[in-house]
């Protein structure tokens, strides 16, 4: 969408929905205390959760989230995704808007770094942290995922304030975490490992299906597989590619294509993170080799 079509018809508005994302967990009222603000600002407003389980301090794993959820929901859903270890400092806090029409309320830590790689980043707003923010939160300077942008999201999504008004438009370069870009170099496909499919320990990358195409790979193939951490390489071996994880025997290596299209490292009936000590985000490299 035109960035102009997207300020006049103000799809968020319409859609009156906020989606949560943390690493608050819920094991205590950090979240409800959230959905509290937010429903004091309008009662009609619907709630959501994308996930309260992104690991403590982890702002990649919050960014990634974030894309692979967001493209699901209906331009103008309100996003609220605090991840925030600088709470308090001196980082700003902002409300982004995107290509597809939704806005993301959240500190400038990374954390829309995937969504400006995939989807696009149109206009970048800094919160008036002064005018945006729960009556009587003043002096609290730790919880800005209650006081700061779950009222600012609720106040965006309900009508009562303009993506315009929240503040100024952002000066500068938003911050955004070094991404490994898939790339095709000769015989070989070069990637990032993006994060986990966490309950089973597989990888997933940042390849995506075609790459394979390109070079012809076939189910059946096996490929090198080389892992690196900061240029140290960490996993070497030969994986076949197959289209499920049965085709190996149990506690071999599988890549596979997973439910995003991009390529997939697993164990069958078995954890590939765990196994191979593989951790995800900055500065984890993965490249595919023909052999």
């Amino acid at each position: 969408m035109l960035k102009k079509e997207l300020l006049e018809s103000k799809p968020w508005q319409k859609r009156n929905c906020l989606v949560f994302l943390s690493d608050f967990g819920n094991a205590d009222g950090a979240v409800s205390a959230m959905y509290a603000v937010a429903d004091s600002v309008s009662p009609s407003l619907r709630l959501y959760d994308l996930t309260h389980e992104i690991p403590q301090f982890d702002i990649w794993a919050a960014s990634y989230r974030l894309m692979q959820a967001m493209s699901y929901w209906a331009p103008g859903t309100v996003f609220v995704c605090v991840v925030d270890p600088g709470v308090g400092s001196e980082r700003k806090s902002i409300v982004a808007l995107t290509k597809s029409g939704h806005l993301i309320v959240t500190p400038d830590n990374g954390t829309i770094t995937h969504i400006a790689e995939t989807v696009g980043i149109l206009e970048v707003r800094e919160i008036s942290e002064i005018n945006n923010r729960l009556e009587g939160s003043q002096k609290s300077y730790t919880f800005h995922g209650r006081d700061v942008y779950a009222y600012t999201g609720a106040r965006l999504a309900s009508g009562f304030e303009e993506f315009g008004e929240v503040g100024p438009l952002f000066n500068g370069d938003f911050v955004k975490l070094k991404v490994e870009m898939p790339r095709v170099e000769g015989p070989s496909i070069v990637g990032a490992i993006d994060i986990l499919d966490t309950r089973y320990g597989s990888l997933w990358t940042n390849i995506p299906e075609s790459f394979l195409d390109k070079l012809n790979i076939e189910y059946g193939q096996y490929l090198n597989v080389e892992i690196s951490i900061n240029d140290r390489i960490t996993y070497g071996y030969n994986v076949k590619y197959c289209q499920s994880f049965s085709q190996v025997n149990s506690g071999e290596p599988v890549l596979y294509v997973n439910s995003l299209l991009t390529i997939g490292l697993a164990v069958n009936k078995g954890n590939f993170s765990k196994k191979y000590r593989i951790g995800t985000g900055e500065g984890w490299k993965i490249s595919l080799n023909l052999i």
